[in-house]
């Protein structure tokens, strides 16, 4: 058997050109909302009159009725379920919604630097262990995609491509925090690499 590459490139392409659709899709839609109406209709009046409640059944059906159109509207309206964890998302263009309850890897980045921050705001020592560490973790990483070097595997290289005021900011303990506007020439600095 022969098949030509027009063939395997044909894409939807029905040799009849008709397109088969099910039969009968209006139709057990109506009689499944009828049998779903006349049941709850049925526990509703049952359960109403088991309390002593008496009410007319056309209003039982408007409320039952009432009840399916928002439930069918609300799932209509109803975001995609999350994707399950590992899966690999496709490659290539967006499809042009967003997915809400993804993470955000900005927003995570910014909480990564902004808490530590804020948190040792007025106190040297929660500066010196948490973020200057983290501080010179970016600059070896700029220093090593970069140059390819580091401050631990060339002191001298990087100490002359850091500059003599970040070397020392980097080496030594500060004997205050920095304040904000030191923190932004540190990081000017740091992009300059």
């Amino acid at each position: 058997m022969s098949t030509s590459i027009d063939d395997l490139l044909a894409f939807g392409d029905d040799p009849s050109g008709e397109v088969e659709r099910p039969s009968g899709g209006r139709a057990r839609w109506l009689l499944r909302t009828a049998t779903v109406t006349a049941a709850a209709v049925v526990v509703v009046v049952v359960a109403l009159r088991a309390v002593g409640l008496l009410v007319p059944i056309w209003i039982v059906v408007a409320g039952v009725l009432a009840v399916l159109a928002v439930r069918r509207v609300t799932a209509a309206l109803a975001p995609p379920p999350p994707p399950r964890a590992g899966a690999r998302t496709p490659a290539g263009e967006e499809p042009g919604s967003w997915n809400w309850s993804s993470r955000d890897a900005l927003r995570a980045a910014i909480n990564g630097w902004e808490r530590p921050l804020d948190w040792c705001g007025g106190n040297r020592e929660r500066f010196t262990d948490r973020v200057l560490p983290r501080l010179g973790e970016l600059a070896d990483e700029r220093l090593r995609q970069r140059h390819g070097v580091t401050r631990e595997s060339d002191p001298a290289r990087a100490r002359a491509l850091l500059g003599e005021p970040l070397w020392t900011f980097l080496g030594t303990p500060a004997r205050r925090p920095p304040t904000p506007r030191d923190l932004a020439v540190i990081v000017a600095e740091l992009e300059k690499i």
